[in-house]
């Protein structure tokens, strides 16, 4: 049964609009808007909904001229291995959510939503399209390192996940001060942020791969904590240096390379002498931060956990009077 893309809340439904890629993202009661060109290719949408049990994922079906691209019907567990389904139930894709698309497509998606994310870095959706359709060589190099290391591969095999619906938050507010559950716990209700906030991966089309991206986004509040790092600009932006020299990833190299270009010149000076430095060195030194089962690791002190990791002291703690990073 067709769908209008207006109805399906925080769903992403791609179109074109007088000759222009729109992206759109229903997210309660607002939609954005992001336009790249696009004369010479037309994108047309269908999303239709399954009426099979639990099932609520628009299967999403892309044509570009006369070549369409159509994804069939699976069925597996969430980001889990893939199985043709031959019975009821089921959706589109390699995984829940999965649009395939074309190289050009994915390009052209890169295109506009990097403009949309270099307007407004706090634009989520874009950066989280970004870093899906510019990444892929980037994720096959993260996913060796974790099939590399016993721990990242328990990880690739289990595919935990960091939601409200998996943590205990009960049990983090016991741990004692200083560990890592605790800390994680305190910058979530500091920041006012949760895990859930983080968008389901939609553009990549390798399902091991994409659980790779999706581990990386439900990490990074993680790595905050870890780098001791708030999420003002200045953070975000030290973050991601970090997550540059550990992933490689083009959507942290462009966010490491103009963040700064939003700093005012009081903090683009820490930055650069200290903050900038101190963040290259960790990420190259460290070990791959997506090979660690934080789950299994609550209750580790925090600095011992930098240690054994190869992260050096952040700075934040080295100063903490007048630092700039809280202000």
């Amino acid at each position: 049964m067709p769908v209008d893309g207006r109805e399906l809340c925080s769903d992403w439904v791609w179109g074109v609009v007088g000759g222009q890629v729109g992206i759109y993202l229903e997210s309660l009661s607002h939609l954005f808007v992001v336009d790249a060109v696009a004369s010479v290719w037309n994108l047309t949408l269908h999303s239709e909904l399954w009426e099979s049990p639990g099932f609520t994922n628009p299967c999403l079906q892309l044509s570009t001229g006369c070549t369409l691209w159509q994804c069939e019907r699976w069925q597996h567990s969430e980001l889990g291995s893939t199985v043709h389904p031959g019975g009821e139930g089921g959706y589109c894709g390699l995984y829940p959510g999965h649009v395939p698309t074309s190289p050009l497509q994915k390009a052209l998606l890169a295109v506009g939503s990097g403009v949309a994310a270099l307007l407004d870095p706090y634009r989520h959706d874009s950066v989280a399209v970004l870093g899906e359709t510019t990444g892929q060589l980037a994720l096959r190099s993260l996913r060796d390192q974790m099939k590399r290391d016993p721990e990242g591969q328990s990880i690739l095999q289990e595919r935990p996940r960091i939601r409200l619906s998996t943590l205990d938050m009960s049990a983090l507010g016991a741990l004692p001060n200083g560990t890592l559950g605790r800390e994680y716990l305190r910058f979530l209700q500091t920041n006012r942020v949760t895990p859930d906030s983080r968008l389901a991966v939609r553009f990549v089309d390798d399902e091991e791969l994409a659980y790779v991206m999706q581990r990386y986004r439900e990490v990074h509040d993680l790595l905050h904590t870890l780098l001791h790092m708030p999420t003002n600009m200045l953070g975000e932006v030290v973050v991601k240096w970090f997550e540059a020299a550990q992933t490689g990833l083009p959507m942290c190299m462009l966010g490491a390379a103009l963040g700064p270009l939003r700093l005012s010149p009081r903090r683009l000076q820490p930055l650069v002498s200290t903050l900038v430095p101190w963040a290259l060195r960790s990420g190259c030194n460290a070990r791959c931060v997506l090979s660690v089962y934080y789950e299994q690791r609550w209750g580790q002190n925090l600095e011992e956990l930098r240690e054994e990791l190869g992260i050096e002291p952040p700075p934040a703690l080295r100063h903490r009077r007048g630092d700039p990073l809280q202000h």
